[in-house]
């Protein structure tokens, strides 16, 4: 039956939130914080149900028109219809959520704590970076799309907003490119990576296929034609979750791409991880070194001379680096192979000295010794168990703690204040406008 109701917030993912007339929480696709909508339940669990809006009574001011008309199809914009200043207020308010509700903050103490939402200038064309899912349908189609989330489903967009203008329509492009490439045989890709820098102006292609002969010139050609690229490679891995990657071969241009962050140059190879939206990174990188005593001077980060710092899941230097450049000795903690590979160039060709370990941050840890501060941007599953108390044991200053998991984070946190640490920031960052999504740089000090 059809119920009339006032949607109050969004939630930690796509959904807003609302509350049926029984007092059941119910989870509202497309709705907006201040609307007033007829919604049906399609749904119906013991604590929660889900509806569908059957026709809003009265939109919220907060309400826009859609940008991206694929974007129910594809899934990768799904807070397009909020404003974007209600965006922002919706992921602090999360974030404040998350204090309260996991790391189980007096709420009082999570609202103070929480800085208002760092903006991203670009709210759309800020991706430096696509990934498309690839596969040969039952019909022996190619298909070359977005991977919805949470579903083996291909949307086939021919258009993405969210990325730089330069590499907007690749996924049209490359999906007519690789179709007539392939012809009527299946090449094994299933996995495409497109990068590129406003700027450096680099622009990769990386083809993930299944080990085995494959036409590399052939290939590389049909791609320079579709395409202008600096750099085609080839990674060969296991298809799945693992990745377990067997090589990587450059079919043509300059085998990495170079991106510029902070004022230092990176050179990321494509299994790398690099943050796809560069000019909010920098933010990242100033409030962490802020965050642990330092300052940003006319010519970068500065002012943390003779601190020892670990960078624990280091990936490519993104933090090492400045941290280096800011005066720290350094040691970098990496477990993939092609980042760490990547981090020793990157630390050679920006001129500063960093110690880089090779290794899982849990197991390496606790060889570092006392550290004056230490850096961890963990997967979003989090800091594994065991991570805070080595933390705690190195007895470490401060602790600057990025992530992009509101709840995974806000569980670490109720850890490092029961081994003796204080939440004294958290900063909110915009990385993906458009999206749920946030990334939160946090300071904690030692007691």
């Amino acid at each position: 039956m059809d119920e009339t109701i006032l949607i109050e917030r969004m939630g930690y993912e796509a959904e807003a939130v609302g509350h049926l007339g029984s007092g059941k929480t119910v989870f509202v696709a497309g709705g907006v914080p201040g609307d007033e909508a007829v919604v049906e339940v399609v749904e119906e669990k013991p604590t929660f149900a889900r509806a569908r809006i059957v026709s809003l009574v009265e939109p919220s001011p907060a309400r826009i028109a859609p940008t991206c008309g694929a974007g129910e199809a594809c899934g990768g914009c799904p807070w397009q219809h909020l404003s974007y200043e209600a965006q922002l207020e919706a992921k602090r308010a999360n974030v404040v959520a998350a204090l309260v509700r996991t790391a189980h903050f007096d709420a009082e103490r999570a609202e103070a704590l929480v800085q208002p939402c760092l903006p991203s200038k670009r709210q759309w064309g800020y991706r430096n970076k696509l990934e498309l899912g690839a596969r040969t349908d039952e019909h022996g189609t190619f298909q070359l799309g977005f991977h919805r989330e949470g579903t083996h489903d291909i949307a086939t967009p021919g258009t993405c907003p969210l990325a730089h203008d330069a590499i907007a329509k690749a996924p049209k492009a490359l999906r007519g490119a690789l179709k007539f490439a392939q012809g009527s045989s299946d090449l094994g890709i299933f996995r495409v990576g497109v990068r590129h820098s406003l700027r450096t102006r680099d622009l990769e292609v990386a083809l993930w296929t299944t080990p085995g002969a494959f036409p590399r010139a052939h290939i590389a050609k049909t791609l320079k034609s579709a395409i202008k690229a600096t750099s085609i490679v080839r990674v060969m891995a296991d298809p799945g979750k693992a990745r377990k990657i067997k090589g990587v071969e450059t079919l043509d241009g300059k085998g990495c791409w170079e991106e510029e962050l902070a004022g230092a140059r990176f050179l990321t190879s494509a299994p790398s991880f690099f943050q796809v939206n560069t000019a909010q990174a920098e933010k990242l990188i100033r409030t962490v070194v802020e965050g642990l005593g330092g300052t940003w001077g006319e010519e970068g980060p500065e002012g943390l001379e003779g601190l020892y710092v670990a960078d624990l899941y280091a990936g490519g230097g993104t933090f090492s680096v400045p941290l280096a450049q800011a005066g720290a000795d350094v040691v970098a903690v990496e477990a993939a192979g092609s980042s760490v590979r990547d981090l020793r160039r990157n630390a050679d060709m920006n001129e500063v000295d960093i110690e880089v370990v090779g290794g899982d941050a849990a197991r390496e840890l606790p060889e570092l010794g006392e550290l004056d501060a230490l850096v961890v941007d963990p997967p979003r599953a989090g800091l594994a168990d065991g991570v805070v108390d080595d933390i705690a044991a190195a007895a470490s200053t401060r602790v600057a703690y990025v992530s992009c998991n509101p709840a995974t984070w806000a569980r670490d946190v109720e850890r490092f204040e029961a081994r003796g640490y204080r939440l004294v920031s958290v900063q909110p960052v915009d990385m993906f406008p458009q999206t749920y999504h946030v990334e939160v740089v946090s300071i904690f000090t030692r007691r």
